[in-house]
């Protein structure tokens, strides 16, 4: 038996992924820009073993089965392939923070995930190659495996799709204040979301001007420009809402208490707080402020009503092995 235990930080998207151009590939419509959320994490151990007879998974402690279980296995099989192999894993997976409710948890796991297995069957890839395989479990998961400030790349192709880092955690004391107003999985998630994006009539604008904000928000982040990354990233959140809530059928992820705190977030800019929102695929809002701001954002949050949790993560750093050296068992 060969394992790897590896951890990957879920990211949160200043600039959104949402919608493919190809669907098995993972390609996206657009680049995207997102930030490494430290302190939340992915676990996960990948154990290869000639007397399995089939792959498990178990995820925070359940035994996994159905579409879950087939979409792991399904990405194991490019990871066999890629070590001429045909072992069966078990793979043990958990998160420190809610999972399915719009915070990248499937970002962080295949993150994990294509650490761990690559290094137990013995491959050593490189970030670029290994961005591109966490891409084909989960497209965010190719934000997941450099560390900080990270852009997806959107390319033509298999082997031009992939993340790299745009700065390093350290490069700006940035906290996201994750705004936790609803802990269950959503109803529908990312996948599925992802293929009804072209159903809407906003999509094909929002992709043709993702370009320019790309430029803005990479350049904001550069340059550590706070308004002009606060004005850019709620932009681009409520140009992805759009396009759910005009897909066919619709998709309405906001609760009352995220629209409320939508509102009430720019007021709170507007008063020389250097404060901002953005919003994945789910209900919960994720408040970005400067680190001097953070604990007094934290606070006001806390008290909000419809608030269950705040959980604050500065810049988090690559995908990274939890034993460096392969374990025989």
């Amino acid at each position: 038996m060969t394992s790897a235990i590896a951890i990957a930080h879920p990211n949160i998207a200043l600039i959104k992924y949402w919608g493919n151009r190809d669907d098995l590939l993972r390609l996206p419509s657009n680049g995207s820009i997102s930030m490494n959320l430290d302190g939340l994490f992915a676990r996960t151990q990948v154990a290869f073993d000639p007397a399995f007879t089939q792959d498990s998974l178990s995820l925070n402690g359940r035994e996994e089965t159905g579409k879950a279980l087939a979409r792991m296995t399904g990405f194991l099989d490019l990871v066999r392939r890629l070590s001429n192999t045909d072992i069966y894993a078990q793979v043990i997976s958990e998160n420190n923070f809610p999972t399915a409710a719009g915070l990248a948890s499937s970002a962080a796991a295949f993150a994990a995930l294509s650490l761990a297995a690559t290094h137990a069957l013995g491959l050593d890839i490189g970030e670029r190659d290994l961005s591109c395989l966490a891409r084909r479990g989960s497209g965010s998961a190719c934000r997941s495996i450099p560390g900080g400030f990270v852009e997806w790349l959107p390319g033509n192709d298999d082997q031009s799709s992939y993340a790299v880092s745009i700065a390093p955690p350290e490069h700006w004391d940035l906290v996201d204040c994750i705004t936790i107003v609803e802990s269950l999985p959503k109803n529908t998630g990312s996948t599925e979301g992802h293929r009804l994006a072209g159903t809407s009539p906003l999509q094909t604008a929002r992709v043709a001007d993702a370009p320019r904000r790309l430029d803005i928000c990479r350049q904001a982040i550069i340059n550590r420009d706070f308004e002009a990354l606060a004005a850019i990233t709620e932009l681009d959140s409520t140009l992805m809402h759009a396009v759910m809530m005009t897909s066919s059928p619709p998709l309405f992820y906001w609760h009352t208490s995220s629209l409320a705190l939508m509102k009430e977030i720019p007021d709170w800019r507007e008063h020389g707080l250097p404060v901002c929102y953005t919003l994945d695929a789910g209900p919960n809002v994720h408040v970005l402020c400067q680190g001097t701001a953070a604990n007094q954002v934290k606070g006001r949050l806390e008290q909000f009503p419809g608030v269950e949790q705040v959980l604050p993560a500065r810049p988090g750093g690559p995908a990274q092995l939890v034993e460096n050296l392969i374990s025989t068992l």
